[in-house]
C-alpha cells in the first residue's frame, strides 16, 4: 500500500499555476497545497492574490504570490524568476488564466477577439515558453498541465473566438509533449464543460438554462471545481509518468455521446 501512495505523493514540488485565483486555479492551488505542493500563485491583482495565498498559509500550506499579466512577456519571465529564487525551481506548471466573451462573428469587434487569444493562447504559449527552459536546465524533468476545454473539440454559435483558442491550447499540448518528452517532462491538458465559477454562476442560476443544459450531461450535474483536483494531482504525480500530449476530458460525458 505504501509503495502505491508513492505514486501519488507530490509533497515538497513547486508548482506555479497562472490564473490562480480563478474558480479552477484557487481550487487546484489549495488542493495542491493540502497535497504538501510549494504554490507560487499568479494572476493580475494583488487583491484576490494575497487573500488566496493567506488562506493556504493559514490552513499550513506554503504559498507565496506575484501579480502580472500572462500575456506580457516581461511580467511572464519576471513571475518565473521569482518564483525561482522563492523555492529554488519548479517542478508543476499549471495555466489557468483565461477569458471568454462570446458574440457572433460579424459583430464581434476585433480587439475583443484578439484579447480573448492573447489571455488563452498567447499566455498559456509564454508560460510554457519560459518554465520549459527551467524545467529542461535543472534536468529533472516535470509536470505541464494546461487548461484546454470541451470547447476545443466542439464548435459552438458565437464562439469563435474562444473555441478556435482551446483548440489551439489542444494542439500545444501535443506538441509539448512530442517536443519533451525526451526531457522528462510530461505536458497534458484538462478539457472541462461547463462549471461552476463566478463566470458561470448564472448557468446555474437559470433553472431553464440549467435543466436543458443537463440533458447533455450523463452525470447529471455540472462541474465544481473541486472536481478537478484530484486529477490535476494524478497528472503532476509518478502515477501519469507514462501519459504525455493527452486531453483529459472532465466533463461528465458532455463529450461522449
Amino acid at each position: 500500500m505504501q509503495e502505491t501512495n508513492s505514486l501519488f505523493d507530490v509533497q515538497g514540488k513547486v508548482a506555479l499555476i497562472s490564473g490562480a485565483t480563478g474558480g479552477f486555479g484557487a481550487a487546484v492551488a489549495k488542493g495542491l497545497a493540502k497535497a504538501g505542493v510549494k504554490i507560487m500563485a499568479t494572476g493580475r491583482s494583488e487583491k484576490t492574490l494575497a487573500p488566496l495565498v493567506e488562506e493556504i498559509k493559514a490552513a499550513g500550506g506554503t504559498a507565496a504570490w506575484v501579480d502580472g499579466r500572462p500575456d506580457n512577456h516581461e511580467d511572464v519571465k519576471r513571475i518565473v524568476a521569482a518564483t525561482q529564487e522563492a523555492f529554488g525551481g519548479i517542478d508543476i506548471l499549471i495555466t489557468a488564466a483565461g477569458v471568454n466573451k462570446p458574440g457572433p462573428i460579424t459583430e464581434q469587434p476585433v480587439d475583443e477577439w484578439e484579447m480573448i487569444m492573447d489571455a488563452n493562447v498567447k499566455g498559456t504559449y509564454l508560460f510554457c515558453k519560459e518554465v520549459g527552459k527551467v524545467m529542461i536546465a535543472q534536468g529533472r524533468g516535470g509536470k505541464v498541465v494546461l487548461l484546454g476545454s470541451a470547447r476545443g473539440e466542439l464548435g459552438m454559435a458565437n464562439y469563435s473566438a474562444y473555441s478556435p483558442s482551446k483548440g489551439a491550447i489542444h494542439l500545444l499540448t501535443k506538441s509539448l509533449g512530442c517536443e519533451w518528452g525526451q526531457h522528462g517532462i510530461n505536458v497534458n491538458a484538462i478539457a472541462p464543460t461547463v462549471f461552476r465559477t463566478a463566470l458561470t454562476q448564472w448557468m446555474f442560476d437559470d433553472e431553464a438554462f440549467y435543466k436543458n443544459f443537463l440533458r447533455r450531461i450523463p452525470i447529471g450535474r455540472l462541474g465544481e471545481p473541486e472536481d478537478f483536483v484530484g486529477t490535476v494531482i494524478y497528472l503532476c504525480a509518478k502515477a501519469s509518468d507514462f501519459m504525455t500530449g493527452a486531453i483529459l476530458s472532465m466533463d461528465g460525458g458532455y463529450t461522449a455521446g
